[in-house]
């Protein structure tokens, strides 16, 4: 991966790991379903235009049930969970736990496509599950009902990404990925708006909401998008999934920078086990360390 493809790279784990600040400090003032109903509708404009822009002929309505049903799994449900969790929950602590999407992933994988569970997936997904405890469990933040419920809803939020990941392989094999972004946004948005006209907020929220709301769906969301389909043009589908280990990072940076969060030992010890759980279960290894393998199993087979 060249200069530019890290600078991509780092700029979508920035972005990503920046909507759990914004969500964290829009949800408490106008709650879970108007946050996420703006980010997506806004998100879905803002792709159309660009889409107008770039002269690009959108091609969604043909599919819109499968686009209903991605803007569910993908965004309306994990999103909504996710600010419902960041109510009492830290950004950093949510983008942590969070970060178990790929462990979720393969449980569906294996369960709806039958995907073989190796045994280093077991072991991955059982240090995934330590990581978990660890972070939630050994932290001087109280383990009291409102902890474990918000925790869950992160978690709740990860396995929907799962599924909404597995429909999305399944269904949209030809599918560009623009219309793809485009129709899961307004989709989603379609399927909030129910919930979001029952809770609207009856007063202007202050300008730092109004400015997360416009930095969520803008930045975190139409632009991260756009980042996301270079890199996977540009250095692949493989190399783009380290960013999953970037968003927690950041995450965490940004809620103890903008926020003032407080970041325990357990955090770092939660963060580094996911991590690691991470890795194994996707598969992913330094480059040099998979050449040093390579050499190693040669030497042996000499």
């Amino acid at each position: 991966m060249n200069r530019k493809g890290f600078g991509a790279l780092f700029l979508l784990a920035a972005l990503w790991g920046g909507s759990y600040l914004f969500m964290r400090i829009a949800t408490p003032v106008i709650g879970p379903f108007v946050t996420v109903e703006l980010r997506v509708l806004l998100a879905g404009i803002a792709l159309l235009l660009y889409a107008l822009l770039i002269k690009y002929r959108v091609n969604i309505l043909k599919k819109w049930k499968q686009y209903l049903i991605l803007g569910g799994l993908n965004a309306a449900i994990p999103f909504s969970f996710i600010c419902t969790a960041e109510i009492h929950l830290s950004a950093s602590l949510a983008s942590i736990l969070n970060a178990t999407t790929p462990l979720f992933t393969t449980l569906v994988a294996w369960g709806w496509i039958k995907e073989p569970l190796t045994m280093k997936k077991i072991t991955g997904l059982i240090i995934g599950i330590v990581g978990v405890a660890v972070l939630v469990g050994w932290s001087p933040i109280p383990l009291d009902k409102t902890t474990l419920l918000s925790a869950s809803c992160t978690l709740l939020a990860a396995l929907s990404y799962g599924f909404g990941g597995i429909y999305a392989a399944r269904t949209f094999k030809e599918t560009k990925p623009l219309d793809i972004a485009i129709g899961q946004q307004l989709g989603a948005s379609v399927l909030l708006v129910p919930f979001a006209i029952t809770s609207m907020p009856h007063k202007m929220p202050p300008a730092e909401v109004i400015y997360s709301i416009l930095g969520i769906s803008l930045l975190c969301t139409a632009v991260a998008y756009l980042i996301y389909f270079y890199l996977i043009n540009s250095v692949g589908a493989v190399k783009t999934l380290y960013v999953t280990f970037l968003v927690p990072v950041f995450g965490v940076i940004w809620g103890i920078v903008f926020l003032g969060e407080s970041f325990f030992f357990n955090t770092l010890i939660g963060l580094i086990i996911i991590i690691l759980s991470i890795a194994i279960v996707t598969n992913i290894l330094p480059v040099r360390l998979k050449k040093k393998r390579k050499e190693q199993n040669a030497y042996q087979n000499m």
